[in-house]
């Protein structure tokens, strides 16, 4: 399972959420996206943890926290969608 934490601080580093989620069990993976065109980061980010016990207490201790001056929302992650944004471009064209 991942962890989705959003409404995060622009400031998040991937050493700050690591610290934060330790507190509940060993921290696999962080990762911050950031937007392609400016490179800042997008305000949220993803926690793999080891084991789905440790997952499930950051989500309920975290959802609704504040941190960094802002109000976390903590949830599962749900799968992502194949959006994509060229419509019908890669589609074969029959006239």
């Amino acid at each position: 399972m991942t962890i989705y934490v959003g409404n995060l601080s622009y400031r998040a580093t991937e050493a700050d959420l690591r610290a934060v989620f330790a507190d509940y069990g060993e921290v696999k993976r962080v990762v911050l996206p950031t937007d392609r065109e400016t490179g800042r980061l997008r305000g949220f980010a993803f926690v793999d943890m080891n084991e789905d016990a440790q997952e499930d207490a950051a989500i309920t201790e975290l959802d609704g926290a504040e941190w960094m001056g802002r109000q976390l929302r903590v949830n599962k992650a749900k799968p992502r969608e194949d959006n994509n944004r060229r419509g019908n471009w890669n589609k074969k064209q029959e006239y």
